[in-house]
């Protein structure tokens, strides 16, 4: 069996998806296809920069997402495969999850970069810049994670936020309780604790102001039931009902990323190959989180020919 997996933020660079949109039409479809549903030339930016506009929350989602869809819209288009016969399941890390759905069919594309813009927005304003920050602690597990943010709270928020993977788990707050999360991490086992250069504490208590801005969102789109199911990023379970994925949607900007237990739910489920678009980053998790399943990278039009052969 094989899933699909899609980025979350912290895979944008300035140039991404050039080579591709240079070699495909279809690629540059994509991109023009957001950039007019945006009012504003994202491709430019991804393309050119400057790399601290292309860095900002409100660009980064959106330009994630149109470099894997182009990735994918090549691999259909070009190779003649379809997603629903070829792949079982499909996730994403937290912007990501927009991503597959929108590579599923639940959410069409000029629908996923306006709700990813939304969503942008709406989690840099809930917490003024300098209130929050992430962290991420490396060589800890979740439950040395969970013990630093709730030694390092002292009544503030200090929450664990993404589960990535065995060695590396992402902690979000308010500023003073990830510095001290930091400052106690080795006294917990953890290797050590690394700020992160992120503009907001995603995937925290903070971001209810942008959970209720989703959730206004959400309520105003159709989503259609994905062509195939979703592992849901707040309950590590496969989801297909259109109402549900709704209230997950909003849930996930809140709620804790379970990526770790996304991919051994998926593994235990019979998959083996999983396949990132757009991305180098989920494969190298995969590989530490299941070490015998076979996880690819495909960003690339040579990737996209290498897993052509294979599919």
């Amino acid at each position: 069996m094989r899933a699909f997996i899609f980025p979350g933020q912290g895979s944008q660079a300035v140039g991404m998806g050039s080579a591709l949109a240079a070699a495909s039409p279809h690629a540059r479809e994509v991109f023009q296809e957001v950039d007019e549903a945006l009012g504003q030339s994202l491709s430019k930016l991804m393309a050119e920069g400057p790399e601290d506009q292309l860095m900002l929350t409100a660009n980064a989602q959106p330009a994630i997402m149109a470099n894997a869809i182009a990735v994918l819209r090549v691999l259909e288009r070009e190779g003649g495969i379809r997603l629903a016969e070829v792949a079982d399941f499909v996730a994403g890390h937290s912007l990501g999850e927009y991503t597959a759905l929108c590579a599923a069919g639940s959410l069409d594309l000029s629908t996923t970069a306006r709700l990813l813009r939304i969503r942008g927005e709406a989690m840099q304003a809930a917490v003024p810049v300098g209130i929050g920050a992430m962290a991420a602690l490396l060589g800890a597990d979740l439950t040395k994670a969970q013990a630093i943010a709730d030694a390092a709270a002292e009544g503030q928020v200090c929450t664990v936020a993404n589960d990535n993977d065995p060695t590396q788990v992402v902690i979000s707050g308010h500023r003073e309780a990830i510095e001290r999360a930091i400052a106690i991490a080795k006294d917990h086992g953890a290797k050590r604790g690394i700020l992160l250069p992120v503009s907001a504490p995603f995937h925290c208590p903070l971001m209810q102001p942008a959970a209720e801005a989703m959730a206004e969102a959400l309520a105003a789109v159709a989503i259609q039931a994905p062509l195939v199911p979703l592992y849901a990023n707040v309950t590590a379970a496969p989801v297909a009902d259109p109402d549900t994925i709704r209230t997950l949607l909003v849930e996930q900007v809140t709620g804790m990323v379970r990526w770790r237990e996304s991919v051994l739910a998926m593994h235990a489920a019979g998959v083996e190959s999983f396949v990132e678009l757009g991305g180098k980053v989920l494969g190298g998790m995969v590989k530490r989180i299941a070490p015998d399943a076979a996880p690819v990278s495909v960003v690339s039009m040579d990737d996209i020919e290498g897993l052509l052969k294979g599919l």
